[in-house]
């Protein structure tokens, strides 16, 4: 019989160790105070979307086109659906499958990536149809869609950094990484929810 490789045994002795779990490490108690602060921030931004909206008699303001229905949602639903490949990469990871688990969070990287091009394109697209310093609408919906771009940025990378990092095999510390990150997409995902709930409701 051939021996394990070094991959291999630590990817089987981290697979052991999360059986055995029964607390969360503090590397994902970390990232769930960093998302509290962060559901803080975008629950300002959207409250003050909504208190702006109702202070104002038309919203959109005249001058500006309402929001398009179709595009937004279709990509909003193909980013949340990243939170399964990233879920998967957990589930994978946890039993010892690092092959599995990379492919999974690169799918769920080259995903994200087109989604943000594609977003990134309208923004710049309605920046010039409407600027920022238009109105109060134009003001706090860049401030809104701006603001989750940079963190669907954020979870991006920090996908990247634990491809980057297992590259070399898994580790118990990896292993908090990516279900610390994996806690943050999800987040990430629920924004773009309300974020595109938000940027949708003059059409309600």
């Amino acid at each position: 019989m051939f021996p394990r490789s070094t991959e291999a045994t630590t990817a089987f002795e981290v697979a052991r160790v999360e059986r055995g779990r029964l607390a969360r490490p503090n590397g994902w108690w970390g990232m769930a105070v960093f998302v509290a602060t962060e559901a803080t921030l975008f629950g300002t931004l959207i409250g003050t979307y909504f208190f702006l909206r109702f202070d104002t008699a038309e919203w959109p303001p005249p001058g500006v086109p309402e929001p398009k229905l179709t595009l937004p949602l279709v990509l909003t639903g193909i980013l949340v659906a990243t939170s399964i490949p990233v879920q998967l990469a957990v589930r994978a990871a946890s039993r010892g499958r690092l092959g599995s688990a990379r492919a999974a969070l690169l799918l769920a990287a080259v995903v994200q990536a087109g989604y943000l091009g594609m977003q990134l394109h309208l923004f710049v697209h309605d920046v010039h149809e409407f600027p920022p310093s238009g109105s109060a609408y134009s003001s706090i919906y860049f401030t809104m869609l701006g603001a989750h771009h940079l963190h669907v940025f954020l979870g991006m990378l920090l996908i990247l950094w634990i491809l980057l990092r297992t590259a070399t095999g898994l580790t118990s510390y990896r292993m908090n990484g990516l279900r610390a990150t994996a806690f943050y997409w999800h987040f990430i995902n629920v924004l773009a929810l309300c974020v595109v709930g938000s940027q949708l409701s003059p059409l309600a």
